[in-house]
């Protein structure tokens, strides 16, 4: 990627490196559901250069159409031999798009109740009541309305023990919780110290897994703490083209997050986003500290003296799908795989493309639905056909898309976070109390 951006340009250096090669044709999965060279990373270069130019204006409804088609997967990245800063081309496009057309009410309403602080909790309590009647899980469908049901049931924090319905009998008991052995493991003492970035879609619905980290942390010899101050990532406002109020929040969390501690994440989405930092606040020192200490949950295990703990072993079928703001953005794919390999037993296999993104994507499952579940489509026959006990990912969006799209084909397949299957381990291997 280039190393700085220039004035006026901002994003769109990053794709001054383009050659027209075609390599990521391939990468790109609305490309491989359209076959429209408009929908890849190619065509959209060239529809960001037209704009750039002004041949193209803000609203023209052909660069709204395909560039509102890009899922900003970022597939596209890794693959390209001349290294094009795809992404941020994309989200200086979109912002400038944004200036002249404000995003959809839909979008400006789905950001506001899920990342306003304040209203947000409100949001996510009642978001928690209803999924704990269990009616979302009915009402799951492919609808719009019924794909929302299915989201919010795949948030569900039981979905570790409701894979594991033989282990049920063993707890002598249908709860969340099996039994440890009676001993305890030891548990390796703190020595260093980290800072858990709780974030907004996750502390709302996946507080579970938040549990399930800052345990694992502290079975590995890490110290979790938390700081005051934290707000939203911002990536969801930066996809909409909202890059003013991106940088407002980025600006935030890096005055919350003083100190030199690493920032643990467990959304890969976050984690992009924070480690985006630097370039997002143009290059300010402080921005550019801060995003050299984030790093995914996954990295900091995956970083101890000795490797993962072992926990006691787990007789599941794991179909692990990478995050694309992990496997892409972050270029992080080794150590998710070393985690599971700390769980004795467990069987992790990784379907045929399980690299193409799923389709979530922020809001764009909200916004783009049939592009959505066209590119998720794919990743649901795969997984039909390996038939796993799981699906394991690391970013809510990823979760939710994917469990959603389960529930609407008929597929009773929970879907968890790596870490929450390592905590389980844990647990059996008797390091909890």
């Amino acid at each position: 990627m280039p190393a700085e951006t220039n004035g006026h340009r901002g994003g769109f250096v990053g794709l001054d490196p383009c050659v027209h090669c075609g390599f990521c044709l391939q990468a790109c999965p609305t490309f491989l559901a359209t076959g429209d060279e408009a929908d890849s990373p190619r065509g959209r270069i060239e529809l960001m250069r037209s704009f750039e130019r002004g041949d193209l204006a803000a609203d023209d409804p052909v660069l709204d159409i395909h560039l509102g088609r890009c899922l900003g997967c970022r597939a596209c990245e890794p693959v390209c031999p001349s290294g094009v800063a795809y992404g941020w081309g994309l989200e200086e496009a979109r912002e400038r798009m944004a200036a002249a057309r404000p995003p959809s009410w839909i979008a400006r309403v789905a950001l506001w109740g899920l990342t306003t602080a304040g209203l947000s909790r409100v949001v996510y309590a009642f978001a928690r009541a209803f999924r704990a009647t269990g009616v979302p899980g009915l009402l799951a469908g492919w609808n719009r309305f019924g794909f929302a049901m299915g989201m919010l049931a795949a948030t569900s924090p039981d979905g570790v023990t409701r894979g594991a319905r033989d282990k049920r009998a063993q707890s002598g008991a249908g709860g969340h919780r099996y039994r440890a052995r009676e001993e305890r493991a030891p548990r390796v003492a703190p020595s260093v110290s980290v800072v858990l970035f709780r974030g907004c879609i996750m502390d709302g619905l996946f507080s579970h897994v938040h549990d399930a980290t800052k345990r694992v942390l502290e079975v590995n010899g890490y110290a979790v703490r938390e700081v005051a101050g934290a707000v939203c990532c911002g990536a969801l406002h930066a996809h909409a083209g909202l890059g003013a109020a991106s940088r407002s929040l980025a600006a935030q969390n890096v005055a919350a997050f003083d100190g030199d501690d690493v920032i643990v994440l467990n959304s890969a989405g976050c984690g992009a986003q924070l480690r985006n930092y630097g370039h997002l606040l143009h290059h300010d020192p402080a921005a550019v500290r801060f995003a050299a200490r984030v790093r995914d949950v996954t990295e900091v295990l995956v970083a101890r003296d000795g490797g993962i703990v072992p926990g006691a072993p787990l007789d599941r079928q794991v179909a692990y799908d990478p995050p694309c703001h992990l496997l892409h953005a972050q270029r992080v794919a080794e150590p998710p795989l070393r985690l599971f390999g700390a769980i004795p037993v467990l069987h992790m296999e990784r379907t045929p493309d399980a690299d193409k993104c799923c389709g979530s994507a922020g809001l764009f499952t909200l916004l783009e639905p049939a592009m959505s579940r066209a590119v998720l489509a794919p990743k649901l026959d795969e997984l039909r056909a390996a038939a796993p006990q799981l699906v394991a990912t690391g970013n809510p969006g990823c979760l939710m898309q994917i469990g959603a799209g389960l529930k609407a084909s008929g597929m009773d397949v929970p879907v968890v976070h790596p870490v929450e299957l390592l905590d389980q381990s844990y647990y059996l291997a008797g390091y909890y109390a």
